[in-house]
Formats: C-alpha cells, structure tokens, sequence
C-alpha cells in the first residue's frame, strides 16, 4: 500500500519552525563571539548547536508531546505517537566556527510509513529547502519558491560530481572520480544538485551521522533524483556514505566505485 500523503499544515509548520532556527543560528553566527567546544567523538560543538536545538525541541514538544525527538547534541526523548523527529540543529558545524556560510539547519520527520518531510535551512545563503511525502520539493531562494530542475546531461564523463569533505577519504575512490567524471569542489551541496549545478554528490568518509543524512532521500524522492549509500543500499539503512543524484548516472557512478570500495 502507497504511504499516505503528508498533511500538509504539519509541512507548513516544519518550514516555520525551521526559519526561526536558522534565524537564530544567523543570530549567533554573526555574534561577536561564541563559545566552542569539542565532543568526545572529536568533532566540534558550539552554545549555538545547543541553543538552536533546544529552540527547536521545545517547539517540537509544544505541538507534538507525544512524539519522539531525536537530536544530535541531547540526544532521544522517548515518545507514543509513532512518529519520530529528527534534529541536525547546525550540520556543518566546522564551517560555522571558521565563519564560513555554508551551514544548515536539518529537520526531519518519520512516522510508520518512513520519511514524511524534510526541511534543510541555510539562513545566511538565504536558502531554504523542503519536502513532504506526496507534497512534492521546493528550493526557496530569497523568498521565491522554485521548482527543483535536475541537470540533465547524458555524458557520464561530463558528468559534475560534488565531493563532499573528501580529505579522509580512500584515495581510490578520489582517483576513480577524477579519471572517470568531473570532480568538483563545493558548488551548492544539495541545492546545487536540485539548480542543475551538479550530477551528483559524493560523501565517502567520514561516516556521516544519521541526522546528517535524514532529510535526503525524501527530498531526493520527490525532486525525481536517488539517494543511496556508495554500495547501493537504502541511505538510512547504509554506511554513513552517500551517493546523491538525479537519477541519470547513479548506477553507472555505484558501478564505477564498486571495486574501489570492496577490493
């Protein structure tokens, strides 16, 4: 049976709870200073990731007390309702602490059917993205809500592929890219996959957590694009790699890493 569309009031009230969050993180961006941490996984945390997700967890338990919310700086608070929240409150947090805009907030929601929405928050490069099961994806640029337009190029050797913090990865998988495709540095993340700026992004290590991943296969689904790990496997079940396309050379791309990636 077909998962039932996502009301779409519940869609309208994400994308709110996502600009105040962002609003609050562009707040705390542009502060003169703010308090930065490390974690014991060594990654960095700054009061900002903790403000913006309690932000966002307090509106969360306000309308929806009985859902479960997941956050990657709190944690879980257990819920009834079947439905599961999950909270990326500053994804890219290295990139905020060097004060470099190309941060995110990332809001998600689950419920027995599997992904139901998904919004990704970047408030300083004034883009916003969202999706609902059934509702369709939208990139909101400056207030303006666009249709994604996925690139649509047939060449796989003309095809631009994103590499996502390639620094740890294994240096086949940079080689295989280079000499098959053509690799590119940072040209949008998914918002330049869904303006037809890339083919295709790439994340082969580190391990990307859960709330990283989250949003993406349902915007993914709903723009027409895939969304899998690196071995083909469904995103949320797989590695912590990705591998995030418009569809046209997504298997050819799985093919073509296949030995790097198990020889």
């Amino acid at each position: 049976m077909n998962a039932p569309r996502l009301d779409r009031t519940m869609l309208e009230f994400a994308i709110g709870l996502s600009e105040r969050a962002g609003a609050l993180a562009a707040e705390r961006f542009f502060a003169a200073d703010f308090a930065l941490g490390i974690k014991a996984d060594g990654t960095e945390v700054t009061d900002a990731d903790l403000a913006v997700e309690t932000l966002i967890r307090g509106e969360l338990a306000a309308r929806f007390p009985a859902d479960e919310i997941y956050g990657e700086e709190t944690g879980a608070t257990a819920g009834i309702s079947g439905r599961r929240w999950v909270i990326d409150p500053i994804d890219g947090t290295k990139y905020f602490a060097y004060r470099i805009p190309i941060f995110g907030t990332n809001l998600a929601l689950e419920d027995e059917h599997g992904p139901a929405l998904a919004v990704i928050n970047q408030p300083v490069a004034r883009q916003l993205i969202y999706a609902g099961r059934g509702c369709g994806c939208r990139v909101r640029i400056d207030s303006r809500d666009l249709v994604p337009v996925l690139r649509d190029n047939p060449d796989l050797a003309a095809a631009r592929v994103e590499l996502v913090n390639p620094a740890g990865w294994p240096a086949d998988v940079l080689v295989t890219l280079h000499r098959h495709t053509r690799i590119t540095g940072h040209l949008g993340g998914i918002g330049g996959l869904l303006t037809g700026l890339v083919d295709a992004l790439v994340i082969a290590g580190p391990e990307m957590g859960y709330e990283d991943l989250a949003p993406l296969p349902l915007i993914l689904e709903e723009a027409g694009g895939r969304a899998t790990d690196l071995h083909g496997n469904p995103l949320l079940a797989g590695d912590g790699t990705a591998l995030l396309s418009t569809g046209r050379h997504h298997d050819a791309l799985l093919d073509l890493l296949a030995p790097v990636l198990t020889g």
